[in-house]
């Protein structure tokens, strides 16, 4: 397909005033009265965040939702995307399913398209989303906000994405359950707009492995982070397929792409948050604190330290 007509076709989804029509060089938004914005930008690639067999479908709810997880993990109101598709060969079938996904996961969550651009590379497919927000002034969480003595806790269950892409390459049995949280992350909007009104310190949505980002939380609150192995929260899917105790904990632990929300909180700031995560039937584990000090502490199921070995994906 040429630009004009990629354009055409998501003129169909772009159908909020802000986005023009598509027919013009930028998008005019005017953000609500006395919120501050909060912007966020990923790519996904071929190959490294979809395989390239992948459902284009799919893969346009990946794009938009890795987005809209940063904006959930600070509190934000999403309100709309620009995409920067850098395309390969994809033929128009696969185009027309992408814009269809893309319409899904633009519907599914409140957010509009503004706009973009496209073209074509000669490669692999490489995605970019920028996703806007808004926050009530001074309300958006940082990573670095963690104080000493804050609970570590972390929404949903871990690992399930590492073990649907294994089983997605054919690296282990199918299961229909564990695919799908690696092909449809989903962000957890609602319960990240009641982070800070709940009362916690920190948050960041977790896509390159829990251990990996809890560290990262720490660095950037100038604390240590204390995880315990036992804790981790995992799905009955995941549980079945990994090795039981530390080995199979540690292995969810530092899988990517689940988008979770880690978060840092008082004590007498989890009832609140337990409420909030509640009111989406959300679940919402204590898997640890911060504390002084540097770096990353892992206790085994025996309650003393272990090696965590490799804590992470890192590009």
């Amino acid at each position: 397909m040429r630009e004009s007509e990629i354009v055409e076709l998501l003129r169909q989804v772009a159908t909020g005033g802000a986005a023009r029509g598509l027919a013009d060089d930028a998008a005019v938004w005017s953000p609500p009265l006395g919120r501050e914005l909060v912007l966020t930008h990923d790519i996904v690639a071929a190959g490294v965040h979809y395989l390239p067999g992948d459902d284009p479908s799919d893969i346009a709810w990946k794009l938009v939702a890795v987005n809209l997880s940063d904006l959930a993990a600070k509190g934000a109101v999403p309100a709309g995307v620009l995409l920067g598709l850098s395309l390969g060969d994809e033929d128009e079938a696969w185009l027309r399913r992408f814009a269809g996904g893309l319409h899904r996961v633009l519907s599914d969550h409140g957010t509009a398209l503004w706009g973009g651009d496209t073209v074509r590379s000669g490669g692999q497919a490489s995605l970019g989303c920028t996703a806007v927000g808004h926050v009530l002034p001074g309300s958006a969480l940082a990573r670095a906000g963690g104080r000493d003595g804050d609970l570590l806790f972390v929404t949903g269950t871990i690992g399930d994405a590492g073990l649907g892409l294994a089983a997605r390459r054919g690296e282990a049995p199918g299961d229909a359950y564990l695919e799908r949280r690696y092909r449809l992350p989903m962000p957890r909007l609602g319960f990240g707009k009641r982070l800070a009104e709940s009362g916690a310190h920190a948050a960041m949505d977790v896509s390159d492995g829990l251990l990996i980002d809890a560290a990262r939380m720490a660095a950037a609150s100038g604390l240590a982070a204390e995880i315990d192995c036992k804790a981790v929260p995992l799905s009955q899917a995941a549980a079945a397929r990994l090795p039981a105790g530390d080995t199979g904990r540690l292995a969810a632990a530092r899988a990517g792409d689940d988008y979770e929300i880690l978060l840092a909180a008082p004590a007498q700031a989890e009832a609140a948050l337990r409420a909030a995560a509640a009111t989406d039937a959300l679940p919402l584990t204590r898997i640890g604190r911060l504390r002084l000090g540097a770096g990353l502490c892992v206790l085994g199921t025996e309650g003393r330290a272990i090696d965590p070995g490799p804590l992470g994906y890192e590009h």
